[in-house]
């Protein structure tokens, strides 16, 4: 967190990647230096494995950006795993930022199982008009028959 130099910062991570040291970069997800956040996500997106168990937590952080970082990282899963990590965070997710974060990484990866969850953030957000309409996107993209 305090290193200022590129060169030796992107060597401690190539070095903390190598140790799967996950949990060193989640709390990296709250920096409020955006080259350091974007750094932790790539770095707990090369380590899924590792990262995965700190998800749920950081997907129901108090910080809606936490959320949205979380939400990306998601990314690196498994589609079946990015899926139930994600519609389980739409669930009760109340910030839309953070919906239309998840919303975009379940419209790569996720599969049909997601279209129950995303029909109901829909209408939880349906006078938001951007929401409805990715949500619609994703729908089509990822083969949602009616569950």
């Amino acid at each position: 967190m305090v290193e200022g130099d590129k060169r030796v910062r992107e060597a401690l991570v190539t070095a903390l990647i190598r140790l799967g040291a996950a949990v060193a970069f989640a709390p990296l997800l709250r920096s409020a230096d955006a080259a350091l956040r974007a750094a932790a996500v790539e770095a707990m997106q090369a380590m899924p494995q590792q990262s995965l168990p700190l998800l749920p937590r950081l997907l129901a952080d108090p910080d809606p950006d936490v959320r949205i970082m979380a939400a990306e990282v998601v990314r690196a899963q498994p589609a079946e795993r990015a899926t139930e990590l994600l519609t389980h965070a739409l669930e009760m997710e109340p910030h839309p930022n953070v919906c239309a974060a998840a919303v975009d990484v379940l419209a790569e990866l996720g599969t049909p199982d997601a279209a129950p969850v995303l029909r109901t953030v829909a209408a939880r957000f349906g006078s938001d008009p951007f929401l409805p309409f990715a949500i619609s996107a994703a729908l089509a993209r990822i083969g949602s028959e009616r569950r």
